[in-house]
Order: structure tokens, then sequence, then C-alpha cells
């Protein structure tokens, strides 16, 4: 019920940490997360310039840029050096458009560490509601060769889930 935290560290959080921490030296510049810096922090440290957190919700405090991943339109193109993306993108029923906004809004150069959950609860009514995909390694290389045409795609599938690095 409380996704592993009751035991320890979750399991996929192991899979998400190690994958940023083997591409730390990626997190630089200006670097955009989704919902709060905690892994900008942790992982960029003085190689980050700028941190910006995009967020839905206008609620969020940590938020700098609100907007809606499918439709961003007031945020400004070829802006980010590096955009980490974990855990986000399952929930947005057109995935295919905020994965467009991504490509739009990363430089040329820039790197995008994304991941989708695998082995994660989703039997609860906090999630059930808002849930709309899980990928196949396949489905998800799809999904990023065509919004990152002539990009480096790599996947990685630890059982965790589907961790992306597009370069």
């Amino acid at each position: 019920r409380e996704f592993g935290l009751d035991r320890g560290r979750p399991i996929d959080r192991y899979y998400i940490e190690g994958f940023l921490a083997r591409h730390a030296e990626d997190i630089r510049g200006r670097v955009l997360e989704i919902k709060d810096s905690s892994f900008t922090r942790k992982y960029g440290g003085g190689r980050v310039g700028v941190s910006d957190v995009l967020d839905v919700e206008e609620s969020n405090r940590r938020a700098t840029i609100v907007a809606d991943l499918t439709r961003a339109d007031d945020v400004p193109t070829d802006t980010f050096d590096c955009i980490i993306c974990t855990q986000t993108l399952h929930f947005i029923y057109d995935i295919s458009a905020a994965v467009r906004t991504l490509g739009r809004i990363l430089k040329p150069g820039g790197i995008l560490l994304a991941t989708f959950p695998g082995i994660g609860q989703t039997g609860c009514a906090k999630l059930d509601e808002h849930y709309c995909w899980a990928l196949s390694t396949l489905a998800a290389r799809r999904l990023w060769e065509e919004a990152f045409p002539g990009t480096n795609v790599e996947i990685e599938a630890p059982g965790s889930g589907t961790l992306v690095r597009i370069h």
C-alpha cells in the first residue's frame, strides 16, 4: 500500500537512482525536472546552472513553469540542456504529444533522461484514476524514435520498468 516505502527503498527507486547516477554527468546546464528538483540537486550538483521545475498544478510552490506537457506552448523551444522525466509520462493520456513537447523544448545536443514503471504498484485508488499506459520496450523505443528522429535512443529494461536516454 505504501509503494514499498514501509519496507525500505522501493525497487523501482533502486533502478531509477542507479540510472541517474550512471548518467549524472548528463545533468548539467539548464535542467528541467517534473514536479520537483530532487534528482537535479542530487545528481547534477555544480554542473547545473539553472534548475526549473515543471508541473501542471499551479499549487506546486516548487514549480517555476506551470504547463501541461501535451500543449506547453508557453515553454520556449530549444531551452533545456537536460530534462529529467521520471515516472510521469504513463499518467498522460496523449503521451505522444507530451513526448513531442519534450523534444521541442530540449536543446539540440541536449540529454533527456526518462523512466516508465514496470513492476511498481498500480492497483490503488490514488493511481488507478490517472494511470494511462504501461509500455513495453518496443513501444517505448517507437515512441521516442518517432519524436526524436536522428538522435541516439538508448532503452534499458532492468526489470523495474523502462529507462530511456536520448542524446
